[in-house]
């Protein structure tokens, strides 16, 4: 079953820009329960990413989220499919990707979008252990 990365994803996406404090962020993140924010430029593009390990550091509130943000932000387009994003997190060791549509943020897929999906399907254990097998013993 082939899901896309576009079925799963937050569509409803906070993002900020780069002069956003990190108080503003803060609070950001605490009002809607989220542990990550895009930070976008002027057309919606990615310039960056904070997470909420970013905001755990002892920061003063009026410093602008584009001295913490990382820039390195990993993309990933809306129609691949979710696989892709479960390795790239994997790879990567992540929990956050930003998902795009023509170089702009369209959405946001964290590991836990993707544990919905296993959550669905049943699992059933590849090659699991048995007891050995004992020779029958001699009278």
């Amino acid at each position: 079953m082939k899901v896309r990365i576009a079925d799963l994803m937050a569509k409803r996406v906070i993002t900020a820009t780069p002069h956003t404090t990190v108080s503003h962020a803060r609070g950001l993140m605490e009002k809607n329960r989220i542990h990550s924010i895009p930070i976008v430029g002027t057309e919606n593009e990615p310039v960056g990413i904070v997470t909420s390990t970013d905001l755990a550091k002892r920061l003063k509130d009026d410093t602008p989220v584009s001295r913490i943000m990382s820039r390195e932000v990993t993309l990933v387009p809306a129609y691949n499919d979710a696989s892709v994003a479960a390795r790239i997190m994997r790879k990567q060791k992540i929990h956050h990707v930003v998902v795009t549509h023509e170089k702009q943020v369209v959405g946001l897929i964290s590991s836990f979008d993707l544990l919905k999906l296993v959550e669905g399907h049943s699992f059933v254990a590849k090659n699991t252990p048995r007891a050995p097998k004992r020779k029958k013993e001699r009278a």
